[in-house]
């Protein structure tokens, strides 16, 4: 633990504890007076005295200014290293108990900031987005009020991805197009920063049936133009030149740390694998091709006119999509699910049924799925966590086999997958994924001409997404009369 209170505290309570007066400790060089306002916190020992003061109280120098002695601090910082590895090789729970014990053990201000980063990032990792976004929002603020300190990039980054995975759209995308401005005005548009708030930007746009602005964002993520060649450092070293000279120090140190850490690092590569699943999952819910330019005539997104995005994407759009699925390689479990889930769904748009429903029923016979719930979804525990987003997954498998099944004129069939998907559905919470997912369930029991349990399904989307249907009153009066 670091040591009591100030520089002034810990000569006092040292001084004590070897048994020496004021005037022992001041000895030949300094006077009592001095010591005493020392203790007293009226005087601030130079460097050249707090050496002095160490000798003779038998500690280091660190120990009186910091109240960390260098070995402590040391292991505080192996600790923080070994959370952030802990992190990356997938373990949340290791590395938030290692970040846990930095924090309150460390008295490092950038120390602690790191620690407090990695914290945030294992908390989302856990699935407790709402204490991520907490823990986030302060380090944004923190990154604003002293932008000689830290860039703000990575918490307004992180901030979106956890609104968008909370359905607070308006956020993540205030936050995402508030990035993106910010990596323009640096001129930086490659790296992980620009690529993961344009994969946010893209995902929301489309979940807020914008696709027009969806597909605009896609073209310039996944065909820029005028950007010179040269490797990614050189990119982030040049927008670390920039921020240096507008003074935002804190933006030009993490920008030149990124430039080092790219020259050797596989992150990059991910970060496009992952826009490029994004890219695909915003063509298969009916944005254009990104091949193709934006068609004359559109209506733009806005509040004057919507283009409402089809329900699935054209045929056209699900081969794009199916290249962009080559190459998104090197993805984390969780995100090569959501591409095999892709992938069959764009298969199904193609023609390639059997294949389609090959790879779904592979995946659902996996570990990777869950089974669907037995007795009834009142009983069923709500999941969370790992468990609520593998459920999730499952429930769309399911649907896209129903699809699968549809389209092979099997309609009994997909009658039995969608009353399966419909149980797991029960056991999720309430929210927009929610909602998404029994608006499609919906649609596929019209297809199977099932119209009770289509107009179920639309209602528990409506229920999902926060809205209730209004209690019936009895009258006050006498209707007929008035």
């Amino acid at each position: 633990m670091p040591g009591p209170g100030n520089v002034g505290e810990r000569v006092r309570n040292l001084r004590l504890t070897r048994r020496l007066s004021q005037a022992q400790l001041a000895g030949h060089d300094l006077s009592d007076s001095y010591i005493s306002l020392i203790e007293s916190g009226k005087r601030t020992p130079t460097p050249t005295v707090l050496r002095m003061l160490a000798e003779r109280l038998g500690c280091t120098p660190e120990y009186l200014a910091e109240g960390v002695e260098p070995e402590q601090r040391a292991h505080l910082e192996v600790r923080e290293r070994h959370a952030h590895l802990a992190l990356l090789r997938g373990d949340p729970v290791t590395a938030e108990a290692g970040f846990d014990e930095v924090i309150a053990r460390s008295d490092d201000p950038d120390l602690t900031a790191r620690a407090r980063w990695g914290r945030a990032r294992a908390l989302e990792a856990l699935g407790r987005t709402d204490q991520a976004i907490a823990l986030f929002e302060e380090l944004r603020e923190q990154a604003e009020r002293d932008p000689g300190r830290a860039s703000w990039l990575p918490p307004v980054i992180a901030l979106a991805r956890c609104y968008h995975a909370v359905g607070d759209l308006g956020q993540a995308i205030a936050l995402g197009e508030r990035a993106i401005e910010r990596l323009g005005l640096l001129e930086l548009s490659v790296g992980e920063e620009y690529t993961e708030a344009g994969r946010i930007l893209l995902l929301a746009y489309v979940d807020r049936s914008e696709p027009a602005r969806a597909h605009e964002l896609g073209r310039r993520l996944l065909h820029p133009r005028d950007v010179p060649d040269e490797p990614t450092s050189v990119h982030y070293q040049q927008a670390s030149k920039r921020a240096l000279e507008e003074g935002t120090i804190g933006d030009a140190l993490y920008l030149a740390d990124q430039a080092l850490a790219v020259r050797n690092d596989a992150a990059p590569a991910h970060a496009r694998a992952r826009l490029s699943l994004a890219a695909a999952k915003a063509l298969l819910r009916g944005v254009t091709p990104f091949s193709a330019p934006i068609p004359s005539g559109t209506v733009p997104d806005g509040p004057n006119g919507f283009e409402r995005p089809r329900p699935e994407g054209s045929r056209e759009a699900a081969q794009e999509a199916l290249a962009l699925l080559d190459e998104a390689t090197g993805l984390d479990e969780a995100e090569t699910t959501e591409s095999t889930i892709a992938r069959a769904r764009a298969l199904v748009l193609v023609g390639e049924l059997d294949e389609a429903i090959r790879t779904l029923l592979q995946f659902l016979d996996t570990g990777l799925a869950l089974a669907a719930p037995e007795g009834t979804a009142s009983v069923a525990p709500e999941p969370t966590g790992d468990v609520a987003a593998r459920a999730q997954k499952t429930v769309l498998a399911r649907l896209v086999l129903a699809r699968a099944r549809v389209a092979q004129g099997d309609p009994a069939a997909a009658r039995l997958v969608l009353n399966a998907a419909s149980e797991q559905l029960g056991t999720l919470h309430p929210g927009r994924p929610a909602a998404h997912l029994f608006r499609e369930l919906g649609e596929l029991f019209e297809l199977v001409q099932d119209a009770e349990s289509a107009a179920s399904s639309y209602r528990r989307a409506l229920e999902a997404a926060g809205l209730r249907a209004a209690r019936p009153q009895a009258a006050s009066r006498d209707l007929g009369r008035v």
